[in-house]
């Protein structure tokens, strides 16, 4: 029965594209339905670092690998419709752009170099590309029966996102009480 269906703890390490595709794979063995995927896996202030796909941290931990689970397991989401995936993102998507100044998608402002890192705008592209994917995936696949929905969680529930820099976190807890709460 369904709702009896017991399913081990799988791990899936958002910083290796490697993990993601093991883990889809796993999955789909299971032969499972899949009728909603959360990608609410983020990181935030990070220093500069490359993962072992050799792309900037922030935006393969918080876009990129969430994109790629989506793209692996978009065939269990359509047979297994109705199904919605709920893209985690931030209002600070709204501070920022990928595009040159022609208008142009600028590949280099998703995983930029060292000397062109600033950790807060970092986040705030992945963000961004959070938005846009979710838009364009429900375009795609609401006709197949499977939703698509981004939403920003505000600062309700608290979280250590901030933790890699105490500039942040003392940012975080002037903002605290000004924000709505549960």
């Amino acid at each position: 029965e369904w709702h009896k269906a017991k399913v081990e703890a799988m791990t899936l390490d958002l910083a290796l594209l490697r993990s993601v595709q093991h883990f889809a794979q796993a999955f789909k063995a299971k032969n499972l339905s899949l009728h909603m995927l959360v990608c609410n896996a983020a990181a935030f202030a990070l220093p500069w670092s490359l993962t072992k796909d050799g792309l900037e941290t922030t935006f393969q931990v918080n876009h990129l690998g969430h994109f790629y689970l989506v793209q692996l397991l978009q065939d269990v989401l359509c047979r297994s419709a109705p199904a919605r995936v709920v893209v985690v993102s931030s209002e600070s998507h709204r501070f920022t752009d990928i595009s040159d100044s022609s208008g142009k998608l600028d590949f280099s402002r998703l995983s930029p170099s060292k000397n062109d890192y600033w950790a807060m705008l970092a986040y705030n592209r992945s963000k961004l590309c959070n938005i846009l994917f979710s838009n364009e995936l429900h375009r795609r696949l609401s006709p197949r029966g499977v939703t698509s929905n981004a939403v920003h969680p505000g600062n309700m529930m608290y979280s250590s996102i901030h933790r890699n820099w105490w500039v942040y976190t003392l940012l975080f807890t002037l903002a605290r009480p000004f924000t709505k709460s549960m």
